[in-house]
């Protein structure tokens, strides 16, 4: 082999007016550009034919490294192996184990994870990792089909049902985002449309006749566990939220001078607005002295920082003889739902407003937190009055 190049002579080497090669030696090459840019190529012979491979540019890639890749290369030849040819072949192996199910779908979820609630974003990941990844997550996305599919997804129909549709759901929105990421041809879950048994949904009883629910009011108003159950069993009539939102209410949160509470959504994720009726502030002001020096309004009785358990609530109603058929944590949101529009006859988009609903306007646009704000106030405050009036 001849000398060739050196450190120093390429360092030297400027600019100049047309891609030029300056050699150095066994087919190796630096490919200088008109924009300064400095890559190492080789010139190689196989069956027959001459092939060229960029080893890298320079100075990342040095004359030292550029030599010893072409001497790998060289052997590789001796041995009956185009180099480029094999490239090309891990390459696509490459690709095949970026577009598996799997990598796809976390991926995916990792995309969408900070709009979601941690549970939702949890309980997600779960599923796939118990349902579907176990039968499909290490072939390349493109080449599941349909029928495949719905074989997994006839196996967590047959355990839960519900379940087995949600998941259904999930797949469609990651083959969706694999067709958008080339990924995929296209969305095979349009082909099971139909496929999974439809499943009767099971909505959260409530109470909407005065009398029941005045008798069950009677009944959490006379409540004598803990302050902290007790606090939240008589709010959460008042103010119908979702279970979850009410237990890790915080005290940071609230505006005592707006007589407001206002924190994110744990379904959308988005702001929202809680104005609060003078009995919902005279039941805070009681409790303030109890819970107020930590975070949580209604901390957990086990301490530790934490709010209040999931169960709380619905095992304070079991206590004072509430069905689970008749009341539930859940269920002050489908009275109110009802009663608000149907007896006391307040503006649906308001209620829905409140309820965190997503609510648009004539042209589309979804309303923001403060709207109808002063209206959501003043029905909080009827609704609240008119409580108290069943009790």
């Amino acid at each position: 082999m001849g000398k060739g190049l050196t450190d120093t002579a390429i360092r030297a080497i400027k600019a100049v007016e047309k891609l030029t090669r300056f050699w150095d030696s066994a087919g190796l090459y630096l490919e200088v550009t008109p924009a300064g840019g400095k890559r190492w190529r080789i010139k190689y012979y196989f069956g027959g034919k001459e092939k060229r491979l960029s080893l890298g540019c320079y100075p990342q890639i040095t004359l030292k490294l550029a030599r010893e890749r072409r001497d790998e290369i060289r052997s590789k030849v001796a041995q009956g192996i185009d180099p480029s040819v094999e490239r090309q072949a891990v390459k696509a192996a490459l690709v095949a184990q970026e577009s598996t199910l799997e990598v796809v779908a976390r991926e995916w979820h990792l995309k969408h994870h900070p709009n979601w609630a941690e549970s939702h974003s949890d309980t997600i990941l779960r599923r796939l990792e118990r349902d579907i990844f176990p039968w499909l997550g290490g072939r390349p996305i493109a080449e599941v089909t349909a029928p495949e599919l719905l074989a997994v997804l006839r196996k967590v129909e047959n355990r839960a049902p519900h379940t087995a549709h949600r998941e259904f759901y999930v797949c469609s929105q990651i083959w969706r985002y694999a067709g958008a990421t080339g990924r995929a041809q296209r969305d095979i879950t349009y082909d099971l449309r139909g496929a999974l048994a439809p499943v009767k949904r099971n909505h959260y009883p409530a109470v909407t006749n005065p009398q029941g629910v005045g008798q069950i009011l009677r009944l959490i108003w006379n409540y004598s566990g803990s302050p902290v159950v007790c606090a939240a069993l008589k709010i959460a009539p008042y103010i119908f939220v979702r279970p979850g939102e009410l237990r890790t209410m915080q005290w940071a949160d609230i505006d005592w001078q707006a007589r407001e509470w206002r924190f994110t959504l744990s379904k959308t994720r988005q702001p929202h607005i809680v104005p609060l009726a003078v009995q919902v502030v005279a039941i805070l002001r009681e409790l303030e002295p109890i819970t107020g020096r930590g975070d949580f309004v209604f901390p957990s009785g086990r301490g530790g920082g934490r709010p209040m358990s999931d169960g709380a609530i619905l095992a304070a109603l079991r206590t004072l003889g509430i069905p689970k058929a008749m009341m539930t944590g859940h269920s002050w949101r489908a009275t109110a739902r009802t009663v608000l529009d149907e007896t006391l006859n307040f503006r649906v988009e308001w209620i829905e407003h409140q309820l965190g609903h997503s609510v648009r306007d004539s042209l589309g646009r979804a309303y923001n937190r403060t709207s109808f704000l002063p209206e959501r106030r003043q029905m909080m405050q009827t609704w609240a009055d008119y409580l108290d009036r069943l009790s």
